[in-house]
């Protein structure tokens, strides 16, 4: 209930939060919306941080539903989303690492939810089959076949992206 001890908080822990919402989103207007949706919810949700973890650590829980959401949300809003054909003039050569992350991030969002936290947390993020079950709420078995599933996915859209030509540097 101290208003200024929350803010403090917030202060403190903005930019970690910002940082993560990114792999969410990458408008600006969008990702600010979402920082402040990640403390709103964490002060609603205060009475449930048990103390036995960092507080970093269960706000970054606490972000990574967020974003989830908003994912859904959107997913939801775009089922009209811009054909693959719109990829078919990828070139066989790896783009510039800008390019890259960017063709990445745009693959990604062909993606459902599920599939792209769980490559967001686990690739692009490093983290463990277990923090990523912590950090979801999943089951362990449920974030291995997630990710199982997801790298198929994401595989399929790189080959109908014209990425993934045989012999070429996307194939594995």
């Amino acid at each position: 209930g101290d208003g200024e001890a929350y803010e403090r908080l917030v202060r403190r822990h903005q930019g970690a939060v910002a940082g993560r919402m990114w792999r969410f989103t990458r408008d600006p207007r969008q990702l600010e919306e979402l920082v402040h949706e990640v403390f709103v919810e964490a002060y609603f949700s205060l009475s449930g941080y048990r103390g036995r973890a960092p507080f970093a650590h269960w706000l970054n829980r606490v972000a990574t539903r967020v974003g989830y959401r908003f994912w859904k949300r959107r997913r939801r809003a775009d089922r009209a989303a811009a054909p693959l054909a719109d990829w078919d003039t990828v070139a066989a050569e790896p783009p510039p690492p800008a390019e890259a992350g960017e063709l990445l991030h745009r693959l990604l969002g062909q993606l459902g939810p599920r599939d792209r936290l769980v490559l967001t947390l686990i690739y692009l993020e490093g983290h463990s089959v277990a923090e990523t079950t912590d950090l979801t709420g999943w089951s362990r078995t449920l974030v291995k076949v997630q990710a199982h599933r997801a790298r198929k996915r994401l595989r399929a859209l790189l080959e109908r992206a014209g990425a993934g030509r045989e012999n070429g540097p996307w194939t594995s």
